[in-house]
């Protein structure tokens, strides 16, 4: 179901926030910024974590979109691999936005808040992991065709129903997966793009049916999240993000885990909206 919310003042800081989505999405790949979306809805707007999720998706899809498209330019994007795991993403996608419907705000508040935790823990555990490979000079071998099948089928189908279910991108296991096969980090970031674009969209007409989106949030969100997502591609264009690539994502984890845990503190508090 689609609605308008009354304006409020406070919407005119959201064009900013989806500039910074905008752009963080499209430089660590996967529209990975989009997690933000919830916590600021959730609790500094104070909207129903149902309807933030719907609308969420709907902000987040341009970034995929145009990220997607600027990524493939530049040669970023393993276009087979993405569509065997976009594929594989949609059924989840299909399959998580039902469960959306089932709980309740406060519980969706907090199992959004622990994901977020957990997901945080493992980022800076792979980090770890992986400063600590290069400095001994460990390399994986490559996997064989039918690995490689079975890990995208797996890790697409695991980000679809994060998708929905959350309003985040899923990005996390698609761009697991996509390290696990020793992709280079531009790869990972642009084709981890295309394949939540792809289980976005299939989310996003889930929750047109049983969910509700804020056309007004989204219309103030998505007018900053193009500009950020336009900017993304041309700046890490000719830079070398292997280096940078450790430091960003530790940062991004510690922002998500902050998230997390003061989203699960809200489920607990009395909220004015909870009382309608």
């Amino acid at each position: 179901m689609i609605f308008h919310s009354a304006f409020e003042y406070i919407y005119l800081w959201l064009p900013l926030v989806g500039f910074l989505v905008g752009l963080i999405g499209t430089l660590i790949g996967g529209g990975g910024g989009g997690f933000f979306f919830i916590p600021v809805l959730t609790i500094l707007l104070g909207v129903p974590a149902q309807v933030a999720v719907a609308t969420s998706l709907a902000a987040t899809l341009p970034i995929c979109i145009v990220g997607s498209v600027g990524h493939y330019r530049n040669n970023n994007i393993d276009v087979r691999l993405g569509l065997l795991m976009s594929a594989a993403g949609i059924g989840g996608a299909l399959g998580g936005a039902g469960i959306t419907s089932l709980i309740t705000h406060q519980q969706l508040i907090i199992c959004y808040g622990s994901y977020a935790v957990l997901i945080a823990l493992l980022m800076i555990r792979s980090v770890r992991k992986k400063k600590r490979d290069e400095i001994k000079g460990i390399v994986k071998p490559e996997d064989s065709r039918m690995v490689r099948a079975a890990k995208g089928t797996f890790f697409g189908f695991l980000a679809g129903v994060i998708t929905a279910t959350f309003g985040t991108t899923g990005a996390t296991p698609v761009q697991a997966g996509l390290f696990a096969m020793s992709k280079p980090v531009k790869v990972v970031i642009g084709t981890s793009l295309m394949v939540v674009m792809a289980n976005t969209a299939s989310a996003l007409g889930a929750h047109f049916i049983v969910g509700k989106i804020d056309l007004t949030l989204v219309g103030f969100l998505t007018s900053g999240t193009i500009i950020g997502a336009l900017v993304g591609p041309r700046l890490i264009k000719d830079v070398k993000l292997e280096r940078m690539d450790g430091p960003i994502r530790l940062w991004y984890a510690l922002g998500m885990m902050l998230f997390g845990i003061l989203m699960i503190i809200s489920a607990f508090d009395v909220m004015p909206y909870l009382e309608k």
